[in-house]
């Protein structure tokens, strides 16, 4: 048996692109980074980057679309697959693409003035994308971003 998971938690490096297959399927790509904080070997606190490749399908993907834009907070769950190719100089380059089977939408911001947790479970009424209501954000518990572990 084998099992391939992964959970992502970061913000879209670009607004996500909605496309159709020719069976008119809804396909949404963007990228999203994830940060962590590391000491290097001086003691100086270094800011680690990794990006990844995400594509929703469905109905999931048109809430994606309709609601997320750059610089947004996202979690991710899906499957993991690594993309290798040769570059033009003919130098080995790797992406890590996430085919995703449940994003939610976590920050609070707001769009157009009406709050992001509102917009994410009116898409989630009309499109059938799961949104978690049981979810807590940050700011909601009067926690700043640089206290949360992720």
């Amino acid at each position: 048996m084998s099992f391939n998971k992964i959970i992502v938690v970061g913000n879209l490096g670009r607004d996500p692109e909605m496309r159709y297959t020719p069976q008119g399927t809804p396909v949404c790509t963007f990228t999203m980074a994830s940060n962590e904080k590391r000491k290097d070997k001086t003691g100086l606190q270094q800011d680690i980057t990794t990006w990844f490749r995400v594509t929703v399908w469905g109905k999931q993907a048109e809430s994606v679309s309709q609601y997320l834009t750059k610089g947004r907070s996202v979690y991710v769950e899906g499957r993991l697959r690594v993309e290798e190719w040769t570059d033009k100089e003919g130098k080995q380059r790797y992406n890590l693409e996430i085919n995703a089977t449940d994003v939610h939408f976590i920050d609070s911001g707001e769009r157009e003035g009406i709050p992001v947790r509102q917009t994410a479970q009116a898409a989630s009424a009309q499109t059938g994308a799961r949104v978690p209501t049981n979810r807590v954000v940050a700011e909601d518990r009067g926690i700043e971003e640089d206290e949360i572990p992720f």
